[in-house]
């Protein structure tokens, strides 16, 4: 039997990813997990984050997943260490894009956005410390737009009255890039692109997990087959309806 690889979050976020993996990927089969009954993770200690991404990893082995990706970085500033070193299958979690987002703004800001919980997490504060660069980035949570997402509001006067308001906290004229530190603020990156002022890039880190999840692939898939692959939805660990599935159906399609 053709295993699958497993794409996970808290809830729609990881959409985003999931979309870029099947264009490159259109043979695979996916599973996308969506933990709706617990979204958001973003506002929520870490210890009670780690129980939630536990459960729901518990019953994608049961699957017979051949990797997995952690495609929420809230959930994976607070439980990738553990999880890698309990389970065997390849794990990729996020990282925000803030590595070449620094080489393209030069001696500019970067801007991260991300949730409270990556924020304030230690992978976040080590990656940055790495860099060496903390005078350059300017962490600022916005665990809004998670709940907009999961409302599937991506465009909205008040969506957008929230983006005006963030952007405003900030002297735009000393930046060179906004880094989306959230997958689900993915969805917004065409309203705040249109905020900022030229030559300001927004970056994300599903290019960089993708590259990595493609390379971690040729040694596990032997059951490669030309077919095109499928994708099985799970909402914290149940089939959900069929109005969603066609919702998140929509949203794969949609954005591909």
């Amino acid at each position: 039997m053709k295993k699958s690889i497993a794409v996970f979050d808290s809830g729609i976020g990881g959409i985003t990813f999931l979309r870029d993996a099947v264009r490159a990927l259109p043979t695979e089969n996916f599973i996308y997990y969506a933990d709706t009954d617990h979204v958001p993770y973003g506002t929520k200690p870490d210890d009670e984050v780690r129980r939630f991404v536990g459960e729901a990893v518990a019953f994608l082995q049961q699957q017979g997943i051949k990797a997995l990706v952690i495609a929420c970085n809230a959930a994976t500033s607070a439980a990738v260490a553990e999880l890698r070193k309990r389970y065997s299958f390849p794990i990729l979690g996020m990282e925000p894009a803030v590595k070449p987002a620094l080489a393209y703004a030069g001696h500019r800001k970067v801007l991260v956005f991300s949730t409270s919980l990556t924020a304030r997490g230690h992978k976040l504060k080590s990656l940055i410390c790495r860099l060496e660069r903390e005078h350059q980035i300017v962490t600022m949570p916005f665990d809004e737009l998670v709940a907009t997402a999961e409302a599937f509001d991506f465009d909205s006067p008040a969506v957008r009255g929230l983006i005006r308001e963030k952007l405003a906290c900030v002297d735009l004229k000393t930046f060179g890039a906004v880094v989306l530190g959230c997958t689900h603020f993915i969805y917004y990156r065409p309203l705040i692109e249109e905020g900022l002022l030229e030559g300001i890039r927004v970056f994300d880190g599903n290019f960089g997990t993708l590259k990595n999840l493609i390379r971690t692939l040729p040694g596990q898939d032997a059951d490669r087959t030309p077919d095109r692959g499928n994708i099985t939805f799970y909402s914290s660990g149940r089939v959900p309806d069929d109005a969603l599935i066609a919702k998140l159906t929509k949203l794969v399609i949609a954005q591909q």
